[in-house]
């Protein structure tokens, strides 16, 4: 067998040990920051603080999912609108009980059907008059009076600015949890303690803009996703025609 030259020999050797580490540097574990916002490689700290600013700058969001509150569960899903001309539109559901509420300012409204209204009055099985005052209030828009203890109560849940600085406040000492995906949308997620049971957890968006997309809040107290951040959406008053006065106090807790 002929030798080959000691020149070729080294030449091979290299291209060999070329095409060996590029082999191993495709097999090599995936960057997971690859294509993404960068913020994945922050600490927990700065990962709040950039989802918080994003959330400070943005207009609008849709909240869906559950709120836990003074013992009361409450699943809505609201579109909400920051401002002065801002406010709040969607459902809530509470007790077995499903409203309607529409915020446009400074004025809420509520939309029940006629059941709804009727189990209002008093809390105990409603009278024939009750029905009859509740038939003429369903299905349209009954004005809730600022003075109201409901217009204190429900107002909250259309209120933009009121319901991030409750709901996104992470207490406790953070730490940086799972990587995972809400909505498709890949996600890096922020916890207190191990999470749920001490303190919450954060989602953060790695793609685009760093919003939260979902909260988990403290002490199995609900989970809530966070979508269409600033995708703008129409508020107005309903039609006259289809405004009530209740004339007494409204309760929904009954």
């Amino acid at each position: 067998m002929t030798a080959l030259p000691r020149t070729r020999t080294a030449a091979l050797v290299g291209a060999v040990c070329t095409v060996l580490a590029v082999g191993l540097v495709g097999c090599a574990e995936e960057d997971p920051d690859a294509g993404t916002n960068g913020v994945g490689k922050l600490s927990p700290q700065k990962i709040e603080r950039k989802a918080l600013t994003a959330v400070g700058k943005a207009g609008s969001v849709r909240l869906s999912g559950t709120v836990v509150s003074q013992g009361r569960t409450y699943k809505l899903d609201v579109r909400l609108k920051r401002g002065e001309k801002g406010g709040g539109i969607g459902q809530v559901s509470t007790k077995g009980k499903t409203f309607e509420m529409l915020r446009v300012g400074d004025d809420l409204y509520l939309k029940a059907d006629a059941n709804f209204w009727a189990s209002q009055e008093g809390g105990g099985q409603p009278s024939k008059s009750d029905e009859a005052a509740a038939s003429k209030l369903g299905d349209k828009y009954v004005k809730v009076p600022p003075g109201d203890s409901a217009y204190k109560q429900l107002s909250g849940f259309t209120d933009m600015e009121l319901l991030m600085d409750g709901l996104l406040d992470l207490r406790g000492g953070l730490e940086t949890g799972d990587r995972g995906t809400v909505s498709g949308v890949r996600t890096v997620r922020v916890t207190v303690g191990d999470g749920e049971a001490d303190g919450g957890a954060l989602d953060v968006s790695l793609e685009g803009t760093p919003y939260p997309l979902r909260l988990q809040r403290a002490g199995g107290a609900g989970v809530l996703e966070l979508a269409d951040w600033n995708q703008d959406f129409t508020l107005k008053a309903p039609n006259k025609d289809h405004i009530v006065d209740y004339g007494k106090q409204i309760t929904t807790g009954n």
